[in-house]
C-alpha cells in the first residue's frame, strides 16, 4: 500500500512531466541555451517580475486568512502567507500535496481546524477556476482563429483524437483509467479508516460555506483580482527579457498565460513538461521560431520554479522562528 501510494503520488508525476520535458528537448544544444541566458537574455526584466510572483502568493495568503474569519478561525498573517510560500515548495516534490500541507501549517502554528482549513482551499479554488474560465471564454472569443489553429494542430478535438487513436493508443487509455480507478480504490479505502470522517467532512462544509459570511466583500474580490493580475505580470514582464518575444503585445502573452494556466492542472511539479508544451505550441503560432520557443518556456518556467524553491527555503526558515500558538488544550494553568 505504502509502496502504490508512493508511485501514485510522486514517481508517477516526475515521470510524466519528466517523459514531456524529454520529448521536447531531446538533442537539444545546452550550450546554445546557457549562451541565450548569459548573453542574449535582459535579466533586469526578469528581476522586475519577482516581486509580482511573490506578491501573488502574499495575496493567496492574505484572502485565505480572510476567508478563515467567518469560521471563526483566525490564523496570523505571517503564518498565512508562509504556509502558502511553503505549499508551493511542497508541491514541486509532490503535486497538490502543498494544499494539505499549507493546512497543516496553519494547525501546528495557529491550532486552526485542519478540516475548516481544508474547506476554504476548496473554497478558493472554485473561485479561481470560475474566475479562468470566465479570462479563459473572453479570451477564447478575442482571438478564436489562434485557439483553432492551436487545437487544429494539436489534435485537440474529440473527433481527432478518436480518429487518430491506433490500438496502443487505446491501450494507454485504458492504462489511465485503470490507474484512475486504482487511485480511486486507494482513497476510498484510506478514507474508511478514519472514525471521525463525518467530523472532517463537516469541518470542511464550513470552510466551503464560508464565502457567503465574508466580511468585506470588496476586499475579497480586490485580493482574488489581484491574486491572478499578479501572476499574469510576472509572467508577461518575462517576455521583454527576449528579442523574440518583446513584441508579441499583451494579447499573446494573455492567450498563453491562459493556456499554460489551464495545462497545470496536469498534475505534474509545477506543471513541468504540460506548461512548456502547451505554451510553446501557442508561441510558435504568433510566429516564435520553434527554437526560440523552447528556449523561452524552459529558462523562464526554470527561473521561476527557483523562485518558488527560495520562498519556500525563507518561509521554512521564518516559521522555525515562530512561536505556536496557545490554544485552550495546551495553556497552562
Amino acid at each position: 500500500m505504502k509502496i502504490s501510494n508512493i508511485i501514485l503520488k510522486i514517481l508517477m508525476p516526475l515521470i510524466l512531466g519528466a517523459g514531456i520535458l524529454y520529448w521536447m528537448y531531446r538533442g537539444e544544444d545546452w550550450q546554445t541555451i546557457l549562451h541565450v541566458m548569459t548573453d542574449e537574455m535582459d535579466w533586469t526584466w526578469m528581476l522586475l517580475s519577482f516581486p509580482f510572483g511573490i506578491l501573488a502568493q502574499a495575496f493567496r495568503g492574505w484572502r485565505w486568512r480572510q476567508t478563515l474569519e467567518p469560521v471563526d478561525e483566525h490564523p496570523r498573517n505571517s503564518v498565512s502567507v508562509h504556509s502558502i510560500f511553503l505549499s508551493y515548495a511542497v508541491s514541486l516534490v509532490i503535486p497538490r500535496v502543498g494544499e494539505f500541507t499549507r493546512c497543516g501549517v496553519l494547525n501546528r502554528y495557529d491550532g486552526i481546524s485542519f478540516p475548516k482549513a481544508l474547506g476554504t482551499v476548496v473554497t478558493e479554488r472554485a473561485i479561481d477556476s470560475l474566475l479562468v474560465m470566465g479570462i479563459t471564454a473572453i479570451v477564447l472569443l478575442l482571438e478564436m482563429s489562434t485557439f483553432g489553429t492551436f487545437f487544429h494542430k494539436t489534435g485537440t478535438s474529440l473527433h481527432g483524437i478518436l480518429h487518430s487513436f491506433s490500438w496502443a493508443g487505446y491501450l494507454v487509455v485504458g492504462i489511465c483509467v485503470i490507474a484512475i480507478l486504482i487511485l480511486l480504490h486507494f482513497l476510498l479505502r484510506k478514507l474508511s479508516i478514519y472514525n471521525k470522517v463525518r467530523a472532517t467532512v463537516k469541518g470542511i462544509w464550513q470552510g466551503v460555506i464560508s464565502l457567503k459570511d465574508v466580511r468585506n466583500i470588496p476586499l475579497f474580490v480586490f485580493f482574488t483580482l489581484a491574486i491572478w493580475l499578479s501572476y499574469f505580470l510576472h509572467y508577461y514582464l518575462t517576455f521583454f527579457c527576449f528579442d523574440f518575444t518583446a513584441d508579441l503585445g499583451i494579447d499573446c502573452a494573455l492567450v498563453t498565460f491562459i493556456v499554460g494556466s489551464i495545462a497545470v492542472i496536469v498534475p505534474t511539479p509545477n506543471g513541468a513538461g504540460p506548461w512548456h508544451f502547451a505554451v510553446k505550441t501557442m508561441l510558435i503560432l504568433y510566429g516564435v521560431q520553434d527554437e526560440h520557443a523552447l528556449y523561452f518556456v524552459l529558462i523562464v518556467h526554470t527561473v521561476q520554479t527557483m523562485l518558488v524553491v527560495l520562498l519556500g527555503i525563507y518561509a521554512w526558515l521564518a516559521l522555525s522562528f515562530t512561536t505556536i500558538k496557545p490554544t485552550p488544550k495546551t495553556v497552562i494553568q
